[in-house]
């Protein structure tokens, strides 16, 4: 049987064809747990589930008694209803006063678990994750940049969260964490994977059309192997040649998401014949498409707004070095 994050997965549009392999839950319930931070939200989820069935038990059942017992034998003996004075004191104050310590006790129960959630030990990994209509960016220390989530195993990891145009929210069901990625400030969480494996990371905030379609992963490495996968692929993106190193950037960077390379219409034009084109603006100007307006139109994409379409691109002033950028425009030359 499929479990609940993969259910859920398949449900929503635009999924990748190569769909990972997450872990089955051992519950039909809650995905499978993963994280040190599961036990706290698990324990008081599962409390609640069942007091709800015990409660909901207990009230039809004496519903259906009452019904039984009270229920007139004729007409007659129910047209006037009998004087009735009781009332009883005790009886009342024990279902007040009961419920009100399990009340007590979940409150305190969850905000311990809310404290340990929101309280990161001081040693931990910080990773940052940017949102953007519709891709993840994670930035790890060094400066390298991946649209997947990788993390090491036993090891608290901090992630610093923003966003550059609407409001998104970063959510890992194996986990139990989630939280807001604001545009103009930041938020984080924190997690400490104790499963070596791959697991789901979906935007849990409407973003716009294609929010169905803003997913990754958290890839958990056991332990030494985050490390020797971090130095992996930094050495990678210095070996790599131009046109190959903006091939995988068009990918990491979420350029995908907006533009095409086939000339298929997307949020932005397409780059497929991009380059040398003379573009009409929405200012009523017009350039060609060398390497001085692709290079402007990725710093600051609002300078220059293509005719037919919206100002919606984010800039990468700061994100982006500058021979990222020239691997960029060498695989714009390359899509003739």
């Amino acid at each position: 049987m499929m479990d609940t994050t993969t259910r859920l997965l398949l449900a929503v549009g635009d999924q990748p064809a190569d769909l990972p392999k997450f872990p089955e839950s051992p519950t039909y319930w809650m995905p499978a747990e993963a994280s040190v931070t599961t036990r706290s939200v698990d324990w008081i989820y599962y409390f609640m589930y069942w007091m709800s069935i015990v409660s909901c038990v207990l009230i039809l059942g004496a519903m259906i008694y009452f019904i039984i017992k009270y229920k007139a034998k004729s007409r007659a003996a129910n047209e006037v209803a009998p004087k009735s004075s009781d009332h009883s004191t005790v009886l009342e104050i024990t279902w007040s006063v009961a419920p009100l310590f399990v009340v007590i006790a979940l409150f305190v129960w969850g905000f311990k678990g809310f404290v340990d959630l929101r309280s990161p030990p001081r040693d931990a990994l910080e990773i940052r994750a940017q949102a953007q209509k519709w891709k993840w960016l994670f930035t790890y220390p060094g400066g390298m940049v991946d649209d997947v989530l990788h993390v090491p195993q036993d090891r608290p990891v901090r992630m610093v969260i923003n966003a550059v145009d609407v409001l998104h929210a970063l959510y890992i069901p194996n986990f139990r964490v989630k939280m807001d990625a604001v545009p103009g400030r930041y938020t984080d969480l924190w997690f400490q994977a104790t499963q070596a494996g791959e697991y789901p990371l979906f935007c849990a905030e409407y973003c716009g059309t294609e929010h169905s379609g803003m997913l990754s992963r958290v890839v958990v490495h056991p332990p030494g192997g985050y490390e020797a996968w971090l130095g992996e692929q930094q050495k990678k993106l210095l070996d790599l040649p131009p046109e190959e190193l903006g091939k995988l950037l068009y990918e990491k960077q979420g350029c995908s998401t907006c533009h095409s390379v086939d000339g298929t219409p997307k949020i932005g034009p397409t780059w497929k014949g991009l380059f040398g084109k003379t573009e009409s603006f929405v200012d009523g100007s017009s350039a060609p498409a060398d390497e001085n307006y692709i290079r402007q139109s990725i710093l600051d994409p609002a300078a220059k707004v293509v005719q037919g379409y919206a100002p919606s691109m984010p800039t990468y002033m700061g994100k982006l070095k500058d021979a990222e950028i020239d691997g960029i425009i060498a695989y714009i030359k390359s899509l003739k």
